[in-house]
């Protein structure tokens, strides 16, 4: 039997060892101890049900089987795994990753098991692990194939026989056909009752004849042979001819291949299934002596940006894709606006995105073939991440995320889209950003940096050491529309410093390079020297300056930064042959040091780091301490953030695994507005972490704080794997606002809110809940609409008529926590602020509205109304009394504002977009999601009908 003493997956593979033993003797144990291959962990349709299983490859004596076992959530001793199925690897067998139209990479790897009467289907993690449990397999495959083409016997599985009495799990048909009529090679097996025939399709031996017939030649195995490779992950064990029709696509096939499942190096085997504290343990020393077995190899990324000003691609983009000589190995392709329709920025759809990615695919550098890695947009911002086809098997652990930070902090007009990856053992974050324009709008163009950087977090398949953020990577580029400008009150003198060339001159008047010193911003990034000229604004089709009647001033708005080690820039231009839009391209060539694995250093350091464990794995129990116990946070606002940081100092012998875990019948391990950052992570002997502990209220949580059935009160429990719990006590008091309480509760308080006694506020707002009458306060004249709409309202209407983009451009957030302070307690008597401040605070205050403007459950009706105007008048007639007043009054309102539509920039589908959303809302019980877009365009038209009636 061989010795197999490469330990690939040690969690997995130990549990079921410790199983094995649990029901072998010791000497069937040292048996099963050396033939156990490799395991993974997958998901397993169950009839309707899904299960997880662990599923591990074993060999004896040449011969292979899949064992599969169940298993407790987490597996750490040997009675959480139970042995439930075996697959014995013979000639019908066939393994195959199965590939859709719609499946893109990070994605899970489905996989069929097919044979005589075997047909399951596997869903393994996107990684590694997946990727080596199917070559191991093949391998197995290909191992049978070749013994059958030399004229070697087909597989016996007679070492299987011990498990023919388990009870608990299948033994496959192909095991318990007895060898009533084929006599075996061998005297003693004659006589064995329990000797096992192979599957159907094994050579013919000593002339006996199996039940189908069947008698393959070794001539039927070549051209399966032919189709096997060392790298394939879709190989089977019988002729082509009986293959599902459907295949892998071959990479080499097209110039650029869709988003398919890659296959994944052999040799990038860090990402480990979780099975508990062991595996995590070992993957966090591996990341600590990472440069024990890797070196550097360089790798050329090209970086690009193009504001395309809503046009279609009817030019060739060769001159700024393919400029180079040498053809990159890995493209991030950045747009800005590639569709400028209300359509795209009410409802994030265009066919514009197809149009790019193929321009795109047709300008990439002639002399090589690349692979579509991942595509992601938010409205018109779109990233592209293509590499070279030989480089794709190498390219893992693939997320995107979208971040808007339009109005409301959510609209997608502006924002950042960004893709991360790992490119061998090196994780990088490419991240595309359109940012607040204008030349005095430096401040929210800062804010919205801040916001990408901390709202852009990506779902680790693993358990995080901490959250994974944009600066969480060891390489950064970021590109895109900055929209930072040159700051000179003569543009005259601009376009002097352009004509003579004198960049560097004219660099010292630039915005961003500014407030990267003053502000805080791109702290830590690097941008080459630019010796370009300002790459907008021009005028279209022209290399000419804008002269449009708003004459923009010249600046450098498009820009390539970078941060990390190990990666330099070797060119930064632009491309002054693209003329479709009113800005210029721009490209940087960079030579990044990627960390490359050397396989047998890696099984070196991996094997010592496994040895080291065992030594430390009984010696002590895990401990840590906690630099505080108890937090108070003291006034809460409303959307307005506290944090405050608790250290976790490891003080024992031994790593620890930490968790703040969920209370018994709770749903989450604290409160919806409470979060804690890590929430789980490893920590090495002496090692300690610091968490951020967050309380934000937001609309979800605010009415509950307002009626007093919720407190800023919690204890957290921190868990220790093999070790103790230990208490985190929360507490903190909370600032009633008017964001996030009801219409009818906020008319009856005449006073601002913070004047009003609790226990009123929280009566108001119970006998809203509870649909009750408000009998008790008949001696009360309520107000007709609330006091802080009409404060909002009557501001906007008196300073913003005419004001540019208004309900299209975000505020800023310090000055939306003065507005709210404001209306909260009534001091001072006007409102602070900017009017895209004050229009984002009234937008904020419907959003958060507990109840929206038309109740829940006229929603149905209005949508029904949708298409005729009388249909609606009646749907508002119908309305609670305070709800009518609110809703007239807004619709007043933005008529108002149209009148000024060519100052504002306001028209009814933008207005009838924007607050379609926010006052006809469909119900939280709502779970058809298949008519989203179908519904937002007939509330759409509903408030469309309405704003454009003067009487309404």
């Amino acid at each position: 039997m061989q010795i197999i003493s490469c330990l690939k997956c040690t969690v997995a593979r130990t549990l079921l060892i410790w199983q094995a033993y649990h029901s072998l003797d010791f000497q069937q144990f040292c048996l099963f101890l050396s033939v156990f291959l490799y395991a993974v962990q997958g998901i397993m349709q169950h009839g309707e049900s899904i299960e997880s299983r662990i599923i591990g490859l074993v060999e004896c004596s040449g011969e292979y089987a899949i064992f599969m076992y169940t298993h407790r959530r987490m597996a750490i001793i040997p009675e959480d795994v139970s042995l439930q199925e075996i697959v014995p690897v013979s000639e019908d067998l066939i393994i195959e990753e199965v590939f859709q139209e719609s499946h893109v990479i990070g994605s899970d790897t489905t996989v069929k098991i097919i044979s005589r009467d075997v047909d399951l289907e596997l869903q393994l993690p996107f990684g590694s692990q997946a990727k080596i449990f199917l070559q191991e397999a093949n391998k197995a495959c290909e191992e049978l194939l070749k013994q059958a083409v030399s004229g070697g016997f087909p597989p016996q599985f007679l070492w299987l026989s011990k498990y023919k009495q388990k009870k608990g799990f299948q033994l496959h048909r192909s095991l318990r056909m007895e060898h009533a009529n084929c006599p075996s090679s061998s005297s003693s097996q004659k006589g064995d009752s329990d000797l096992l025939a192979i599957k159907h399709g094994g050579k013919e031996r000593d002339s006996c004849m199996y039940e189908d017939g069947c008698d393959p030649t070794p001539g039927k195995y070549s051209s399966a042979l032919e189709t096997c490779s060392d790298t394939s992950t879709s190989c089977s064990a019988h002729p082509p001819a009986t293959k599902p029709e459907k295949m892998k696509p071959d990479i080499t096939d097209d110039k650029i291949r869709k988003a398919d499942i890659l296959p994944t190096s052999k040799a990038q085997i860090l990402t480990m299934p979780q099975f508990g504290l062991r595996d995590n343990l070992i993957k966090s020393e591996l990341l600590k002596q990472e440069e024990k077995y890797t070196y550097i190899r360089n790798y050329r990324i090209f970086a690009g940006t193009y504001n395309v000003n809503g046009k279609s691609p009817k030019e060739d983009l060769r001159p700024w894709l393919s400029s180079d000589s040498e053809p990159p190995d890995i493209y991030c392709v950045g747009f800005q606006e590639i569709d400028l329709s209300k359509e795209t920025f009410l409802f994030n759809e265009t066919p514009r995105e197809e149009e790019w990615f193929i321009a795109v695919s047709e300008s990439l550098h002639p002399s090589a073939a690349y692979a579509k890695i991942k595509l992601v947009r938010l409205v018109g911002m779109m990233l592209m991440l293509l590499v070279k086809k030989e480089h794709a098997a190498y390219v893992t652990e693939v997320e995107v995320e979208t971040v808007g930070t339009g109005i409301m902090g959510r609209m997608g007009n502006k924002g950042g889209v960004s893709i991360r990856f790992q490119f061998h053992n090196t994780t990088l974050c490419i991240v595309n950003s359109h940012l607040a324009a204008h030349t005095e709008e430096c401040d929210r163009r800062n804010q919205d940096y801040k916001d990408i950087c901390t709202r852009m977090r990506f779902i680790q398949s693993t358990l995080p050491l901490t959250s994974l953020t944009i600066m969480k990577h060891d390489m950064i580029i970021w590109l895109g529309d900055l929209n930072y400008r040159i700051c000179h009150p003569d543009v005259e003198v601009i376009k002097k410093l352009i004509a003579l060339k004198d960049y560097q001159k004219l660099f010292k008047y630039d915005q961003l390079s500014k407030h990267m010193e003053e502000s805080g911003v791109f702290q830590g990034f690097m941008e080459g020297p630019i010796n370009f000229q300002p790459t907008y604004k021009y005028d279209i089709g022209s290399d000419n300056w804008d002269t449009s009647e708003k004459c923009r001033v010249p600046a450098w708005c498009d820009r390539i930064l970078w941060k990390g080690s190990n990666i330099k820039q070797l060119e930064y231009r632009s491309h002054m042959a693209l003329k479709i839009s009113d800005h210029k391209p721009v490209s940087a060539i960079f030579l990044a040091g990627i960390k490359v694995v050397n396989e047998e250093l890696f099984k070196k350091t991996y094997e010592n780091i496994v040895r080291h464990l065992d030594r430390m794995e009984n010696d002590s129990i895990p401990s840590v301490s906690l630099s505080k116990t108890e937090f108070h946070f003291e006034n809460v606002k409303f959307m307005q953030l506290q944090v405050q940081t608790l250290t976790i100092a490891n003080t024992g012998l031994v790593p620890c695994q930490f968790e703040f875990i969920t209370k018994l019948d709770e749903p989450s391990y604290c409160k919806p507005w409470f979060s804690a950052t890590p929430n789980k992570g490893i920590l090495s002997e002496g090692e300690r972490v610091e968490i951020e502990l967050e309380v934000y209220v937001n609309k979800f949580t605010a009415l509950s704080l307002n009626m007093g059935t919720d407190r800023i009160d919690d204890i957290l429990i921190l868990h220790l794997q093999r070790g103790k719990d230990y208490f985190v006590a929360i507490c903190g008091n909370y600032l009633p606002s008017c964001f996030g309480s009801s219409l009818q509760a906020l008319c009856y308080m005449k006073e601002p809110i913070r004047e009003v006694k609790p226990e009123r506020i929280e009566e108001l707002e119970r006998m809203v809940k509870e649909n009750r009458s408000f009998d008790i306060f008949a001696n009360e004249e309520p107000l007709e609409i609330p006091k802080e709409l009409w404060m909002l309202v009557d501001h906007l209407h008196r300073n913003a008529s005419l004001q540019d983009d208004l309900f299209q451009q975000p505020g800023l957030k310090s000055e939306f926590e003065e507005i709210r302070d404001c209306l909260d307690t009534g001091i001072p008597d006007f409102l602070p602020g900017s009017n895209h401040s004050v229009t984002e605070a009234l937008l904020l205050f419907l959003d958060a509205l507990p109840e929206p403007v038309i109740p829940y459950k006229f929603y149905k009706n209005c949508l029904e109304s949708s298409c005729n105007y009388i249909l609606s008048k009646q749907v508002v007639a119908m309305l609670p009394q305070v709800h009518k007043n609110v809703f007239n009054y807004l619709m007043a309102f933005l008529h108002d504002l149209l009148k000024n539509a060519l100052h504002n920039n306001l028209d009814v589908p933008t207005l009838a977009s924007i607050f379609g959303t926010l006052l006809l809302r469909p119900p939280p019980s709502a779970t058809n999601q298949d008519n989203v877009i179908e519904n937002k365009k007939a509330a759409q038209l509903f408030i469309a009908h309405l704003i454009t009636w003067k009487n309404c």
